[in-house]
């Protein structure tokens, strides 16, 4: 199986901060602004992207009600058909999501079905008065008719193809690959 990288860390570095700004020029600033990590690789893309807004704005570093991350476990439309999976924690920051713009933050886009379940998940914690997309790979075949407002690398991909996205966080390396063959 042939496996070849389509962004670096240098790469995914400009991506998240190109991502950052957008959020900030389209929620004009950081008031009532709240990224939530889809677990297991949006939670550190969100902690990356509230650092680098807290960088770029008058946001104090590490300022609370910033970053959190949403748990979809529950959610998901193939949990029969799937192995077990361990909920993640869910954490909203401040003072909740009532009324303020919330960013879900995920590694790769693909059906769909993740931000429909994020989409519940979110709706049984409150009401934000938008809620916006940000992925750092979008590879197309949408299952749902839903599209990330923020992207760091559109990859036109084949099915029978996988994207892997790799954080130093968890896999001790920042990249992005694409392994198997075209159909």
């Amino acid at each position: 199986m042939t496996e070849r990288t389509v962004l670096d860390a240098a790469d995914m570095r400009r991506a998240m901060t190109r991502i950052a700004h957008e959020i900030i020029e389209g929620n004009k600033g950081t008031d009532d602004l709240v990224l939530l990590g889809i677990p297991r690789r949006g939670v550190p893309l969100a902690t990356r992207l509230g650092e680098l807004i807290a960088d770029i704005s008058d946001r104090p570093q590490g300022a609370p009600g910033l970053v959190g991350s949403l748990d979809i476990t529950m959610y998901r439309d193939d949990l029969r058909s799937n192995a077990y999976r361990a909920p993640a924690p869910t954490d909203i920051p401040g003072e909740g999501i009532d009324g303020t713009t919330v960013v879900l933050v995920d590694d790769v886009l693909f059906s769909g079905r993740t931000i429909r379940a994020a989409l519940d998940a979110l709706s049984d914690l409150g009401r934000p008065a938008k809620v916006r997309l940000a992925v750092l790979v979008d590879r197309g075949h949408r299952d749902l008719p839903i599209r990330a407002d923020h992207v760091g690398k559109n990859l036109p991909t084949s099915s029978s193809e996988r994207v892997n996205v790799s954080l130093a966080e968890i896999d001790g390396t920042d990249a992005v690959t694409i392994s198997g063959g075209r159909e």
